[in-house]
C-alpha cells in the first residue's frame, strides 16, 4: 500500500532502533490489498462477531446462570478479559500487517504453530458451521408458501406424536408429545430418524448438499477478490440482520404473554453468582462471542491503515456486539413468553431448547403461528443467512491472507484459484454434516474441534505476545501507530488477567466436561476419544513446530559454537557443587 507506515525488514517496524521516541517509517513499495472505506472494515468486523451464536447461545446461556444477574460477570468478563485480547488482535494485524501464520517471525518465531493451528481449527469450524446456514436455507425456500410446512400435523414426515395445540382446546401435552415444527426439522430437514448414530450415520441429503453449494457458491464470489468484494458484500449481510431484529422485536413485544418471557429472561437470581459454573460460562461466552484468536481480526485489521485508531475500533465493534447479544435475548424470550401463554404452561418448560434447536425448532413454531407468519419466517431465515455467512468470510479470510503472506511466491498472483480450492476443501469437509446422522456430527465438531482447542490456542498467544515479545515493545508498536502508548489497565490485563482469564476456562471446562448428548442420543465413549483426537489435531502442530525450530537453530549453529556451550553449561553446573558440599560438611 502506497504511502503506508510500516516496514517488516526490522523486528520493531515502525520507529527508530533505540526505542526511545517511535518514529515511523514511509514505504512506498508495499502492494498489500487495503479497504475502501473504513466502514467496511467495522462491518466485517462487526459482522464476524455478531453470528448465530449471539442470537442462539447468548439468551439460553443468560436464563440459565440467573438471568439479569448473570450480566454481572459477563459484563466484568468481557472488561477484563474479551476486550483487551479483541484489541490485541487488531493492534498486532495492523502493526505487523500479515496474517496468522507469518506474523510469529516478528513476534516470537517459536510460536509459530500457533498459525497453524489457527488455519485447522478455521478449518474445522467451516466443515460444520455452513451447514448450519444450509439448513436455514432449507427453511428458507420453505417459507414461500401461504401455509408454513410445519405448521400442522397433516404431512407424510409426521408421526402419532405430533401435537398442535395453537388454535386448538382440550390438547394435552405429554413428555411424548413433538411439536410439527421440531418433526419438521428433525424429520423432514435432516432425516435424522434414517440414522442409527455416528456407527451408522446414513447417506447425504441432496437437497442439503444444493442448499449448502449454494452457500459456498455466494462464499467464493465474495472472497475471490479480497476485500475489494468482500468490504462490499458486509454492507448487506452485516446490516440486514439489524433491521430484521428490530422488526421481529417489535412484533414480539406486541404478543400475548410477552411479558412472561421477558421476566423469565431477566429476573435476577443472586444466588447464582456464587456458583463457578456461572462465571466459566460468561468467560466462555464473551471469548467466543467476541472471537479473538482465531485469527480473523489478525487478517481483518492487517488491511487497515497503519495509523488507524484500531483502540477505537475494538471498543466499538466489542460494544456492538455485546448489545447485539443482549437485544437478541428479547427477541427470543417474548416469543417464548407467548408459546408459554398458547401452551399454558411456565416459560421454562419451552425455554429447554438451546443451540441449533431454539432457532429451527422453538422460534420458527412460534412464527406459524402469527399473523403474516409467511414474511415473518422469510425474514427471519434470511436474517439467519446473512449472521452466518458473514463469520464464514471472517473464518476463511483468515486461512486465505495466512496463507498468502506466508507463501507469497505460490499463491499472491493466484488467489481466485487458492480461494477455489479452498471452497472446494471445505465443501468436500462438510459432507459428512449433510447425511442423516450429520446433526451428529455438526455437535461433534463444534464440542471438539473447537472448544479447548481455540482458547488454549487464545491463551498462549497472549502469553507470546505479553511475556516473550514484550509488552514494552507490543506498546511502542500501539504508541507508533496511535501516537499513544496504551495505559496501565491494558498492560496489566494483557500480561495478567487475560491470560488468567483464558486458563479459567481451560481448566474449568476440562475438569467439568458434561456429557454429550443431542435429542434422545447419548454419544458413546469412543466418540468422545474421537472428538478429543480431532481437538489435538489442529494445537500439535504449536509443539511440533517448536521442535522443529529448535532443531533447525541447532543445525545451523557450528560445532564449535555447540562445543562451547555445552561447556558453558558443564562449568556452571559444576561451579555450584563446592558450595552445596560446603553446606552439607556444615
Amino acid at each position: 500500500m502506497a504511502g503506508s507506515l510500516t516496514h517488516h525488514g526490522s523486528p520493531n517496524p515502525g520507529y527508530s532502533s533505540n526505542n526511545a521516541v517511535p518514529v515511523p517509517v514511509i514505504t512506498q513499495t508495499d502492494s498489500r490489498d487495503k479497504w475502501s472505506k473504513k466502514m467496511d472494515f467495522l462491518l466485517s468486523v462487526i459482522g464476524f462477531a455478531v453470528d448465530l451464536g449471539n442470537v442462539w447461545r447468548f439468551p439460553y446461556v443468560c436464563y440459565q446462570n440467573g438471568g439479569g444477574a448473570f450480566l454481572i460477570p459477563y459484563i466484568l468478563m468481557a472488561i477484563f478479559g474479551g476486550v483487551p485480547l479483541f484489541y490485541m488482535e487488531l493492534a498486532l494485524g495492523q502493526f505487523h500487517r500479515t496474517g496468522a501464520i507469518s506474523i510469529w517471525k516478528h513476534i516470537c518465531p517459536i510460536f509459530k504453530g500457533i498459525g497453524y493451528a489457527i488455519c485447522i481449527i478455521a478449518l474445522y469450524v467451516s466443515f460444520y458451521y455452513n451447514t448450519i446456514i444450509a439448513w436455514a436455507l432449507f427453511y428458507f425456500y420453505s417459507s414461500f408458501s401461504s401455509i408454513l410446512p410445519w405448521t400442522n400435523c397433516d404431512n407424510v414426515w409426521n408421526t402419532p406424536d405430533c401435537t398442535n395445540y395453537f388454535g386448538m382446546d382440550n390438547v394435552t401435552w405429554t413428555n411424548s408429545s413433538r411439536s410439527p415444527a421440531e418433526e419438521f426439522y428433525t424429520r423432514n430437514v435432516l432425516e435424522i430418524h434414517k440414522s442409527s448414530g455416528l456407527k451408522n450415520v446414513g447417506g447425504v441429503r441432496w437437497q442439503l448438499m444444493l442448499c449448502l453449494f449454494l452457500i459456498f457458491t455466494i462464499v467464493y464470489f465474495s472472497l475471490w477478490k479480497g476485500v475489494k468484494t468482500s468490504g462490499k458484500v458486509v454492507w448487506v449481510t452485516a446490516t440486514l440482520p439489524y433491521i430484521v431484529l428490530f422488526i421481529l422485536l417489535i412484533r414480539g413485544a406486541t404478543l400475548p404473554g410477552a411479558w412472561r418471557g421477558v421476566v423469565f429472561y431477566l429476573k435476577p437470581q443472586w444466588e447464582k453468582l456464587l456458583e463457578t459454573s456461572v462465571w466459566v460460562d460468561a468467560a466462555a461466552q464473551i471469548f467466543f462471542s467476541l472471537g479473538p484468536g482465531f485469527g480473523v481480526l489478525l487478517a481483518l485489521s492487517s488491511y487497515n491503515p497503519f495509523t488507524n485508531n484500531c483502540y477505537r475500533d475494538a471498543i466499538v465493534t466489542s460494544l456492538v456486539n455485546c448489545l447485539t447479544s443482549f437485544v437478541s435475548g428479547f427477541v427470543i424470550f417474548t416469543v417464548l413468553g407467548y408459546m408459554a401463554e398458547m401452551r399454558k404452561v411456565e416459560v421454562e418448560d419451552v425455554a429447554r431448547d438451546k443451540g441449533p434447536s431454539l432457532l429451527f425448532i422453538t422460534y420458527p413454531e412460534a412464527i406459524a403461528n402469527m399473523m403474516g407468519s409467511t414474511f415473518f419466517a422469510i425474514i427471519f431465515f434470511v436474517m439467519m443467512i446473512t449472521l452466518g455467512l458473514d463469520s464464514t468470510f471472517g473464518g476463511l479470510e483468515a486461512i486465505i491472507t495466512a496463507v498468502l503472506d506466508e507463501y507469497p511466491d505460490h499463491f499472491s498472483h493466484r488467489r481466485e484459484l487458492f480461494v477455489l480450492c479452498l471452497v472446494v476443501v471445505c465443501f468436500l469437509g462438510s459432507l459428512s454434516t449433510l447425511t442423516n446422522g450429520g446433526a451428529y456430527v455438526v455437535k461433534l465438531l463444534e464440542e471438539f474441534g473447537v472448544g479447548c482447542s481455540i482458547i488454549a490456542v487464545g491463551f498462549l498467544e497472549a502469553i507470546a505476545v505479553s511475556w516473550f515479545y514484550g509488552i514494552k515493545r507490543f506498546s511502542n508498536d500501539v504508541q507508533a501507530m496511535l501516537g499513544k502508548a496504551p495505559g496501565l489497565f491494558w498492560k496489566v490485563c494483557w500480561v495478567a488477567i487475560s491470560p488468567a482469564f483464558l486458563a479459567y476456562i481451560i481448566v474449568s471446562s476440562l475438569l467439568k466436561a458434561p456429557p454429550l448428548a443431542l435429542f434422545d442420543y447419548k454419544y458413546p465413549d469412543w466418540s468422545i476419544t474421537v472428538g478429543y483426537i480431532i481437538g489435538f489435531s489442529s494445537f500439535m502442530w504449536i509443539p511440533i513446530y517448536m521442535v522443529y525450530n529448535f532443531l533447525s537453530m541447532m543445525s545451523n549453529m557450528s560445532t564449535f559454537t555447540i562445543a562451547i556451550l555445552i561447556f558453558y553449561l558443564y562449568d556452571l553446573c559444576q561451579s555450584d557443587l563446592p558450595a552445596v558440599h560446603h553446606q552439607d560438611s556444615l
